[in-house]
């Protein structure tokens, strides 16, 4: 039988993600997190659904990677917006890496549960019924937990005790009586180790993907074994699609959530003055607005070179790109599909055809787009140059657009569960108590939900799940605003001036070379490199930008 490539491919860590590392690692990180998902509607104001009982809930890895691989890889999907300064492939191949390593220790958890549990149901009953008041009131009234929780296991504790001392049956049931209530008691000290385990195994890769190091993302699963693995050739096809889908040149504008995957536009930087002929020349030469457009594009290439040392741009990436409007409210996007399409791409004779027909009155306009990737991924600077001619007028727009760093959550590095009690014999004062990592709430939590990992569906309706934006950015979605850091808001601010001369230089050298009265072009852009320069009071730490 002949065998297929088996190049591990997803099994090497993979470390070219260039200036975007941080924000890949933190984005990957949260499929190891611990705590409940609910930390992600009280830290992100997410949506969250919620399971019929609060015992089944899930973490914030566990429902992170749900999500994430339920949007991402199925065959049949939403397209998805690109995720600039992100690798995307890496961040859903460590949430099938996370998800591999919990259902591990879910098989081993569902043995445990079928032997202590299962076989004594009456008693394992007894004890779920106080753990989930416990989780009911935690979640209600967490004032109350503490008393509430206790007065719970008491009474399990009280059940076990009545019926091993005086079992309401006898003979051989007797025995089994006394069983059902110490079983599950022994299978959760043997669960307890078991997700201990686990959870240091877990925590050691967010510690380490935030720390910097290089975590391999190991998906054995998109590794055929043969020519008839069709599952893992399946998965191995969606990740290779989704890396082709984020190289798109189709973007999408909706409303005030500014352009998807890249922010919301934060300047406009315009010239618009009438075309005339040059001195001594009864008319200027025409030209389409696609060859001002790939000019533009050619200058903003080279921008990043200095004849100073250490005055080198970072890298910026130029591309032509197919801008369509969409609703404020839209949930999907779309993309063409017409023979200019390539795959995911559009070719660049469709563009051109876009670049040189009026778009005036349509959704659809091509634009020339310089983006640059900063504060090791952590911002995203974005300048879209669009070309405007109407009759004899020429407009050059430059609009700057700004996605900004990822929510703290995801940068929060795994620490000691702690909490602070008063002293004894002192009780004005206060000192910090160690908690254990694995507490008897979560051993029951990840016990009763092992059985059921080959059914995601039943589980999150069972426990609650994560619900996604629409249309969905793995990058966009957890973004804090530019300005809250100051760092950030002026490296922004101090990229986008260079971006802006050059569109402008380049613009008035073009029609100079097509015999274009050049002088009042000349004026706009001199004044708008004074009006930056101005100085005058104003709030220099409050934006009204988002």
């Amino acid at each position: 039988m002949a065998q297929l490539d088996m190049t591990p491919g997803a099994q090497i860590p993979r470390t070219d993600v260039g200036p975007q590392t941080a924000a890949t690692q933190a984005l990957s990180s949260a499929a190891y997190r611990d705590g409940s998902f609910r930390d992600l509607a009280d830290r992100l104001g997410a949506t969250l659904k919620n399971g019929k009982f609060e015992l089944f809930r899930p973490s914030v890895g566990e429902a992170f990677s749900r999500a994430v691989i339920d949007r991402t890889l199925p065959a049949k999907r939403l397209p998805l917006v690109p995720s600039f300064g992100t690798d995307v492939r890496m961040v859903v191949e460590h949430c099938l890496a996370a998800q591999e390593l919990r259902h591990a220790r879910d098989r081993q958890l569902s043995l445990v549960t079928l032997v202590c549990g299962l076989l004594f149901l009456p008693g394992t009953l007894i004890w779920l019924a106080a753990f989930q008041v416990r989780a009911v009131v935690k979640k209600s009234h967490p004032a109350r937990e503490g008393f509430y929780g206790t007065l719970a296991l008491l009474v399990a504790c009280g059940l076990a005790l009545l019926f091993a001392i005086r079992p309401p049956v006898t003979g051989a049931w007797s025995l089994y009586v006394r069983l059902m209530m110490v079983a599950p008691v022994v299978g959760w000290f043997i669960a307890k180790r078991i997700c201990l385990r686990s959870t240091i195994e877990l925590r050691s890769r967010w510690g380490g993907l935030l720390d910097g190091g290089v975590v391999a993302a190991t998906v054995p699963k998109a590794v055929p074994r043969d020519d008839l693995d069709r599952k893992a050739a399946d998965l191995r096809a969606s990740l290779e699609r989704l890396t082709a889908e984020q190289e798109t040149n189709i973007q999408h504008y909706a409303g005030k959530k500014g352009l998807l995957g890249a922010g919301m536009r934060w300047v406009t930087v315009e010239m618009n003055e009438d075309l005339r002929p040059a001195a001594g020349h009864a008319d200027f030469r025409t030209f389409h607005r696609w060859d001002l457009a790939r000019k533009i594009a050619e200058r903003l290439g080279g921008v990043g070179a200095s004849e100073v040392p250490g005055g080198t741009m970072p890298h910026v990436s130029v591309q032509h790109w197919v801008v369509q409007d969409l609703p404020e409210g839209a949930d999907e996007i779309g993309r063409p599909g017409t023979p200019e399409m390539d795959g995911y791409r559009m070719r660049d004779f469709g563009i051109q055809q876009i670049a040189n027909r009026q778009t005036i009155g349509t959704d659809t306009d091509a634009y020339v787009a310089a983006q640059l990737v900063l504060h090791n991924g952590q911002v995203v600077a974005t300048v879209m140059v669009k070309i405007t001619i109407l009759g004899r007028n020429l407009r050059v727009s430059a609009y700057g657009h700004a996605l900004g760093p990822l929510n703290g959550l995801f940068t929060a590095k795994p620490k000691p569960k702690e909490l602070k009690v008063p002293k004894t014999g002192k009780f004005w004062e206060e000192k910090t108590v160690i908690l254990p990592l694995v507490d008897d709430d979560e051993v029951v939590r990840q016990a009763v939900r092992a059985p059921f990992m080959r059914i995601p569906g039943l589980l999150n309706w069972l426990g609650g799940s994560l619900a996604l934006p629409e249309p969905f950015c793995v990058r966009q979605a957890w973004t804090d605003p530019t300005w809250a850091r100051r760092a950030q808001a002026d490296s922004v601010l101090y990229t986008a001036q260079p971006l802006f001369n050059v569109v402008q230089q380049t613009t008035i050298e073009f029609l100079a070379d097509h015999d274009v009265d050049v002088e009042r072009f000349t004026n706009r852009s001199n004044i708008s490199r004074s009006e930056n320069q101005a100085v005058r009071p104003f709030k220099a730490d409050a934006y009204d930008a988002g």
